[in-house]
């Protein structure tokens, strides 16, 4: 036997130790067909951005993992600050990070746990979970600005990296600041693109090119010194040309509040926008069809008993390579929904979010809801409330039946579970079980048992001095569990 044989024996006998239950087979053997197990992940990375700039932002950080079957025992996760300085390193190279003190930690799945962070300037998070707490680990921030440019609530849930970002109903309107807030997590710096779609395409700047965004550091970008004019309505597209990054766009506005917008689902010719709350005043849809084709889309408002084609915005049409956009006004007239887009014709894949406005006058609020990614198997909040937690399920095609369970909350309080019935076509916002005796907040987990599929929103408000304050998030699948292909061992592969 040669030492290429030996090698290739030791590396299969290695895979198996490290896999447990794989085995190795070789290509076209009888156990190729068979469906890849789905497991717990075993590590899981999410990022925060900066929460605000205002002396007068409070912000609430509420962490959980739901507990899941199969998953690894013991395990922690944390969040620490971002560190913005390598010791050692060249610039853009590998170094030592400095690694800062946790600023909240949880060791069990099934209780969330939450602190509070009020100094002007708090930094951005990295967050790293394993073991038990991995699978669906999910991190809420949450927070309050009382006055000043972008008052309300500004809320997000904390975001895996990833490589490839769209942002619908960005703007650099006058009395508007958006910021796109791009963090690395990673020991090598990253290289990020963000480029801005108006109404008549590209906007040209060679200032978002190339960004650097050091190792374990955050960097928010300011739209407005990316476009040479001001825009009503963009569409931010951030790329990362090397390593990896989470990006969030941060709204404000000085006189219609303010809130996190999160990316948009992955371009499709269909797409379901859920949790207008029935109080809106007025809904703007923003889309934008990054394809070599135009798109012409129907739009269909989910109500509570079925679809409702709004009157005068029966479809829209999109150019390729620039923003649409439409003020559908109180298209809920008092009643939730969820909009509903589908191609007329072709299918285009397409991104859209909504800006979602409640109140009038000096007493307006907004926040934004993107196109969702449907539940999946399990989608987690982290941060609800006894009071103001709203939740939007719709199901876009066949009825379905969801179960959703209330966990503990931070300080005490027992779960609790309810199932729900979305009949097809339609929207159905609910109060959701609130734990018996609960103190503080709780975290929510939903889970499809049957039927289609449903996607999902979590509306908080928290009105103060009259301004109906609110952030919606929405809840696509919490990746709490990965595919893993199942394989046979055969060692005549090493030989042939």
């Amino acid at each position: 036997m040669n030492r290429t044989t030996v090698s290739l024996i030791a590396a299969a006998a290695a895979l198996a130790a490290v896999t447990g239950f794989a085995q190795v087979t070789a290509p076209g053997g009888e156990d190729d067909a068979k469906a890849a197990k789905r497991l717990p992940v075993e590590r899981t990375t999410l990022l925060c951005p900066e929460p605000s700039t205002s002396e007068l932002a409070e912000t609430t950080y509420t962490a959980f993992t739901p507990p899941s079957e199969g998953a690894e025992s013991g395990g922690r996760a944390a969040l620490r600050p971002a560190v913005k300085e390598l010791t050692d390193a060249p610039q853009g190279g590998k170094g030592e990070a400095k690694q800062p003190k946790p600023f909240l930690t949880q060791n069990q799945p099934g209780k969330p746990v939450s602190g509070d962070q009020s100094d002007t300037g708090a930094p951005a998070l990295l967050g790293s979970a394993d073991g038990a707490l991995a699978p669906g680990w999910t991190v809420q921030q949450t927070t309050t600005v009382s006055a000043g440019a972008g008052r309300g609530l500004h809320g997000t849930a904390c975001a895996a990296p990833d490589t490839d970002f769209w942002f619908p109903a960005a703007s650099t309107a006058k009395g508007r600041d958006d910021y796109v807030h791009l963090t690395n997590p990673d020991e090598s710096a990253a290289v990020v693109d963000v480029e801005l779609y108006g109404p008549d395409g590209a906007l040209k700047s060679e200032v978002g090119e190339s960004i650097q965004v050091q190792p374990h550091s955050t960097v928010p970008v300011l739209l407005s010194t990316l476009a040479g004019r001001a825009e009503t309505d963009l569409t931010v597209h951030v790329t990362a040309r090397s390593g990896r990054v989470a990006a969030a766009v941060q709204s404000s506005d000085d006189e219609l509040g303010g809130d996190w917008l999160a990316p948009s689902a992955d371009p499709a010719p269909s797409l379901v926008l859920p949790g207008i709350p029935k109080d809106a005043t007025s809904v703007r849809l923003v889309a934008f069809a990054p394809g070599a084709s135009d798109a012409d889309l129907k739009v269909q408002l989910a109500s509570p008993t079925g679809r409702i084609t709004p009157a005068g915005h029966e479809t829209l049409h999109v150019k390729s390579g620039m923003t649409a956009a439409v003020d559908l006004g109180d298209v809920t007239k008092g009643e939730p929904g969820s909009l509903l887009l589908t191609p007329t014709d072709d299918p285009v894949p397409v991104v859209a979010a909504l800006r979602v406005t409640r109140g009038k006058g000096a007493k307006q609020e907004t926040a934004f809801i993107p196109a969702t990614a449907p539940v999946g198997d399990r989608a987690t909040a982290a941060d609800n409330r006894a009071k103001g937690t709203v939740l939007s399920l719709v199901a876009p095609g066949r009825t379905a039946h969801v179960k959703v369970t209330a966990s503990a909350g931070t300080e005490g309080g027992d779960p609790t579970t309810k199932r729900y019935t979305v009949k097809g076509g339609t929207t159905l916002a609910v109060t959701p079980p609130v734990p018996p005796g609960l103190k503080g907040a709780y975290a929510l987990t939903l889970e499809p048992e049957s039927g289609g599929p449903v996607h999902a929103t979590r509306t908080l408000e928290l009105p103060e001095n009259g301004i109906p304050m609110f952030t919606s998030q929405p809840l696509p699948d919490d990746r709490g569990v990965v595919a893993v292909p199942e394989a046979k061992q055969d060692l005549e592969v090493l030989q042939k």
